[in-house]
C-alpha cells in the first residue's frame, strides 16, 4: 500500500537539514499595463498548491495552521503578481514563530513552508536546517560567533529553523553567551532578507516570554502561527495512518485498547502529542515480533501485518486487564 508521507509530528534535525526536491522557477516576465495574469495557470502557484494540498494530507486536523499558510502563500503569490506588473513595493518579512507542545507538526510545516517560498522565489533552496542552543551557543568568549554565523551560512539561501528558541535568552546568567546569538540573528535577519528565513519554534508561554524580553526581535517576526495539541480523535487518525504506512494494522480489539491507552496516556507527564502516538506504535511492533517469534509455527501474512490487543499493552497488563 502506499505510504502517507507525515503525520504532523516533527522530524529529527537530520531530516528537516534534507533539501525538498524540486528545480527553481525562472524568473517571471514582466506584463504591459493592459496584460491580465491568471494566477491558477502560473506554474509556481501550481506548486504551492501541490505543496498546500500534500500539507492538507500529511497533517490531521491542524485548521488554523493550514489556514495560515494558505494565507502567507495567497500573500506572497499576490505579491509576485504585482512585480510581474512592475508595482513596486516593499519585499514581504517572511521570519516567523510557530509556537505548540512537542509532536505538533511545526517542523512538518516549516519544510512545506520552505517548498512554498521556494517555488515563489523568496528563497534560494527549498531547504530547512534545524538547530537547537547547542548549535549556536559557544562555551567561551569568541565561540559563540563563528558557530551561530557558521549555522547560518548552512540555513543561507533557505530557511533557519530554531527549535526551543527560548533557550537562547537566560536572563538570570549574565555571563551567558545567548544573548550574542539574539543580536547576531538580529542583523542577520534585517541585512538578509532576501537570502535567509528563520522560524523561532518552542512552547507557546515561553516564546511569549522569549519575545517581549527582545522587542527587537519580535518586531522583525511579523508571522506567528499557534499550533494546539491533538485531540484524542485526530490522535487516533494519526495512529491509523502511522500502522498503515508501516504495512500494519490493528484488529479491532487492538484500535480499541490502543484508544484506551492514548486516553490514559495524555494524562500523564511529558505526552508528545504525534510523537508519542509514533512511539507507543514502535512498542507494539515490539510486542507483536516477541508474540509471533514464541508461537513456534510458521507465519502468514495476516500474522505478520496484524497488530493484536495483546502487542497493544504487553501479555501481562493484557491478561490483567481482561480478568
Amino acid at each position: 500500500m502506499d505510504k502517507p508521507k507525515g503525520f504532523g509530528f516533527p522530524r529529527s534535525p537530520e531530516v528537516a537539514s534534507a533539501p525538498v526536491d524540486g528545480e527553481a522557477l525562472p524568473e517571471p516576465e514582466t506584463l504591459g499595463e493592459d496584460a491580465e495574469l491568471d494566477l491558477s495557470a502560473d506554474e509556481a502557484a501550481a506548486r504551492v498548491e501541490e505543496t498546500l494540498t500534500a500539507l492538507d494530507s500529511e497533517l490531521i486536523g491542524l485548521a488554523s495552521v493550514k489556514r495560515r499558510v494558505r494565507e502567507i502563500a495567497s500573500l506572497l503569490q499576490v505579491d509576485r503578481a504585482r512585480h510581474q506588473f512592475g508595482l513596486t513595493a516593499s519585499r514581504p518579512t517572511l521570519h516567523m514563530s510557530f509556537t505548540g507542545g512537542p509532536g505538533t507538526g511545526k517542523t512538518t510545516v516549516a519544510l512545506r513552508m520552505a517548498t512554498i517560498l521556494h517555488a515563489l522565489g523568496y528563497i534560494r533552496a527549498p531547504r530547512v536546517h534545524t538547530v537547537t542552543r547547542d548549535d549556536l551557543v559557544g562555551q567561551f568568549i569568541g565561540h559563540t560567533a563563528p558557530k551561530t554565523k557558521e549555522a547560518i551560512a548552512r540555513a543561507a539561501g533557505g530557511v533557519l529553523f530554531i527549535d526551543e528558541a527560548y533557550y537562547l535568552f537566560r536572563p538570570e546568567n549574565e555571563r551567558d553567551y545567548g544573548q550574542e546569538v539574539i543580536e547576531i540573528l538580529l542583523t542577520e535577519m534585517e541585512n538578509e532578507r532576501g537570502d535567509l528565513v528563520v522560524i523561532f519554534a518552542g512552547y507557546p508561554d515561553r516564546m511569549a516570554t522569549f519575545f517581549s524580553a527582545n522587542p527587537g526581535l519580535s518586531s522583525r517576526v511579523p508571522h506567528h502561527i499557534e499550533f494546539d495539541d491533538f485531540t484524542h480523535e485526530e490522535l487516533v487518525q494519526i495512529a491509523d495512518l502511522m500502522v498503515a504506512s508501516e504495512n500494519f494494522r490493528f484488529d479491532e480489539q487492538a484500535r480499541e485498547v490502543f484508544s484506551e491507552y492514548l486516553t490514559l496516556r495524555m494524562q500523564r507527564p511529558r505526552f508528545s502529542n504525534a510523537r508519542s502516538v509514533r512511539n507507543a506504535i514502535e512498542r507494539c511492533r515490539l510486542r507483536q515480533a516477541r508474540r509471533l517469534v514464541g508461537l513456534h509455527r510458521p507465519l502468514g501474512k495476516q500474522d505478520l501485518v496484524t497488530l493484536t490487543a495483546e502487542d497493544v499493552y504487553g501479555s501481562s497488563l493484557f491478561a490483567e486487564n481482561q480478568s
